[in-house]
């Protein structure tokens, strides 16, 4: 099987045209030896298949970061058979950039000319023809986001990947072509491949290049002594980027012919008018995001339940049909969001298929303890983490299109100029967002910041931009607040509980950036790529990478942790089953109850509060676990205790219970349960995060960042739950935050004095 790899510049349309060319054929890994995502996929409609590696973006083949380290190394080792560099022709001048470096390599190249829908819609036009004849590489006009001329793309690669190729350089006949084959020449007698590529990296002071060869550095620096240009004096790596950006303004870029006479704002400019205003860009950034959560989280979407009295399911005397269950994953008084309904639905299905495996196992004449070992372990562990995958995934794909449309570059643009002001660059805001879908591509995207401090403060802070995982611990508690306390809106709660994460995060930094974390902030120069409409097909394969990862993670850890907790709660110390009160779970958490106390949900739950510590401590291997936790002990609590109706889990019967078992009214308890959110959207991520974190930290780091999540969590939720317990105490906590701050000016004014 030929093997070829897709090579361009970020934003400038790889990933659309791998998913493209791949589909479902797709799989993704890590380069051995980093965390940098493996992209790796099948062509399969030429006459022979085709396996596509798609290489990280980047803007050239020097080793300024490790994703171009992995690129160069790639197509220099293991040689595919070719190259297609993806250029986006609406920023030809900067893409071909690459394009040169690439030449230079002895490997078949062919340059996909992407975008041309966007191109042709401005009126501009590009002789692609002249362009093949002057690059002297097949060049082949593409819209991979259309998927127009990908048929023409890899026939042409196909049949040009047949034939070798030798390397050129747009250098040649220049001040430097003397000094680069001499090098070329040394290097060729050495047995050096891709001698002309080595050999202009070496001109140009390139790192590996000079401890690979220290032996030819000599002549390079002898050169030098000697050379002296009227305009970059003895720099010659400006003098080799100057050389390649005059020859493609001589020769490619007159290619390119712009039908605008003057100066004409795109639709994209005009947006930004708006989108990126300085007055109004966060605002509308914060509301966007309302909605997204209203979309995802609302039980009342159109306020309709609000305005009018609408009749309930109940009220309405319908049959207890299968219609009607569905009906009411729609309606029931209120008319519920995209997002809840398929929850609902997805709910209704679960309940439906355990409920009927339930009962064969009972048919089955299975012992008492197998029918609780998968009714309330399996079955209800599992049932309380699937439902939500719809939900879940509901979310990332509303955060994928604000991605795909190129608005999240606009907000790191626009909060640049705010995170300055607490410590960190705009460009920080892009694995940070990554949070909210997940923590572990969020902490591996913080290779991106060139400052180590800045690298440090961005992933510790990842964790606050509350992921997919923690969506369920979300819904379920902030719907048993309103129903059982009678408190609040359940997804303005929600929407508070994604506020204060930022908030938290913002706080961080800046104590940070004050104490351990001190040093200049680094500059922050981006490319805001045009908005343009999200690929249908790109989202779906994003959506079922997304689901897979959930559902693998529900049947693999979450089912073993089910099994587990199911174990403990209903056997103790002896190995004999029992009540869950003289379990071994229920003595664990009895045994660190004590330590939540602070923070709300400890000794003054009182009998069995301890459920809410040992699912906040089962939440450290994996965020569904929280849930799943519950939805496992309800099932034994619930069989003693609260005898529902339909014998299921919910978290707001748990907390009827403990507030009529300690005798005050559930209302009262609120403070408590926000405070319980709290403390699992700020504390120790899962496992793979905390692994993610320990390799992309220094050593000895990690230990500290750790310390940091635990300490963060646990003053953030004793804070909220004072505050919110005793309005008065939030003037003691300014108070301490004020004298706080004085106190650490103090300390660095004296620090910077000596």
């Amino acid at each position: 099987m030929r093997k070829f790899a897709l090579v361009g510049n970020p934003n400038s349309g790889k990933t659309t045209l791998f998913n493209s060319l791949t589909g479902s054929t797709a799989h993704v890994g890590n380069w051995p030896g980093v965390t940098v995502d493996k992209k790796v996929g099948v062509y399969k409609k030429a006459s022979e298949q085709v396996e596509i590696v798609d290489l990280p973006g980047i803007y050239s083949l020097s080793p300024y970061t490790s994703e171009e380290v992995i690129s160069r190394n790639y197509i220099l080792d293991e040689k595919p058979e070719c190259v297609i560099n993806i250029v986006d022709v609406t920023n030809l001048e900067r893409n071909l950039y690459l394009t040169t470096q690439i030449m230079e390599i002895d490997v078949p190249v062919v340059v996909a000319l992407n975008m041309m829908d966007m191109l042709e819609r401005q009126g501009d036009k590009i002789d692609e023809k002249q362009l093949e004849k002057r690059l002297g590489v097949p060049v082949i006009k593409i819209s991979a986001f259309k998927s127009e001329g990908l048929d023409e793309l890899m026939d042409r690669a196909i049949e040009f990947s047949k034939n070798d190729r030798k390397g050129v350089s747009v250098l040649e006949g220049g001040e430097l072509e003397h000094l680069i084959g001499d090098v070329r020449i040394a290097l060729e007698g050495q047995g050096v491949d891709n001698s002309l590529f080595h050999a202009v990296k070496l001109v140009e002071n390139d790192e590996i290049e000079m401890q690979m060869h220290p032996q030819t550095v000599k002549m390079v620096d002898d050169f030098k002594k000697t050379f002296d240009s009227e305009v970059f004096g003895s720099d010659i790596d400006a003098l080799v980027a100057d050389a390649r950006y005059k020859h493609i303004s001589k020769y490619y870029s007159p290619l390119l012919v712009r039908s605008n006479k003057g100066i004409k704002f795109s639709k994209s400019d005009k947006a930004d008018r708006v989108l990126t205003n300085k007055w109004v860009g966060i605002p509308i950034f914060l509301v966007i995001l309302f909605g997204i959560f209203h979309l995802t989280f609302s039980e009342n979407f159109l306020w309709l339940g609000s305005i009018f009295n609408l009749p309930t399911i109940e009220s309405l005397n319908l049959p207890d049909t299968f219609w009607t269950s569905l009906l009411a994953c729609v309606y029931d008084g209120v008319i519920y969001s995209p997002g809840v309904i398929l929850f609902n639905l997805m709910e209704l299905l679960t309940s439906t298929l355990f409920e009927y495996l339930g009962g064969l196992i009972e048919s089955l004449g299975a012992s008492s303890w197998v029918i609780g070992l998968f009714n309330d372990g399996i079955f209800a562990g599992l049932g309380g983490i699937l439902s939500f995958i719809p939900q879940i995934v509901f979310l990332l794909l509303l955060i994928s299109i604000l991605e795909d449309s190129g608005y999240m570059a606009r907000v790191a643009f626009i909060l640049d100029k705010l995170f300055r002001k607490f410590g960190v660059s705009g460009r920080a805001f892009i694995p940070m967002i990554m949070g909210f879908g997940c923590s572990v591509p969020a902490m591996i995207n913080t290779r991106t910041l060139a400052d180590d401090r800045e690298k440090i403060m961005t992933l510790r802070v990842i964790p606050f931009f509350t992921c997919g995982a923690k969506v369920p611990i979300l819904v379920a508690v902030a719907g048993a607040i309103v129903s059982a306390c009678g408190f609040g809106n359940a997804d303005i709660i929600t929407y508070s509980m994604y506020v204060l994460g930022l908030a938290v995060a913002v706080i961080s930094i800046i104590l940070m950036r004050s104490t351990t974390q001190k040093g200049e902030i680094a500059p922050f120069i981006m490319e805001l790529p045009a908005y343009h409409a999200p690929s249908f097909k790109n989202l779906m394969i994003h959506m079922w990478d997304k689901a897979k990862h959930y559902i693998e993670k529900a049947f693999t850890i979450i089912l073993f942790s089910t099994i587990l907790i199911w174990f403990l709660s209903n056997f103790g110390w002896d190995w004999k089953m029992c009540e869950i009160d003289s379990s071994i779970l229920a003595s664990i958490g009895k045994f660190m109850q004590p330590i939540f106390t602070p923070l709300g949900f400890g000794s003054q739950l009182g009998t069995y509060g301890w459920v809410f510590v040992v699912a906040a401590i089962t939440g450290l291997i994996a965020k569904e676990n929280v849930i799943a936790t519950f939805a496992t002990l309800a099932g034994c609590i619930g069989a003693t205790l609260i005898a529902t109706e339909d014998g299921a889990f919910e978290v707001a019967e748990i907390i009827r219970y403990i507030a009529s078992d300690i005798n005050v009214s559930a209302y009262s308890l609120w403070p408590a349960m926000i405070s319980f959110i709290v403390f699992n959207m700020t504390t120790i991520p899962c496992f793979a995060s905390v692994a993610t974190a320990r390799g992309e930290l220094k050593k000895g780091t990690a230990k500290w960042t750790i310390l940091f999540w635990v300490l963060t969590s646990y003053m953030t939720s004793t804070i909220v739950y004072l505050v919110l317990s005793w309005w008065w105490t939030s003037f003691i906590v300014i108070g301490i935050a004020i004298l706080s701050a004085i106190c650490i000016k103090i300390h660095n004014k004296r620090a910077k004095v000596k």
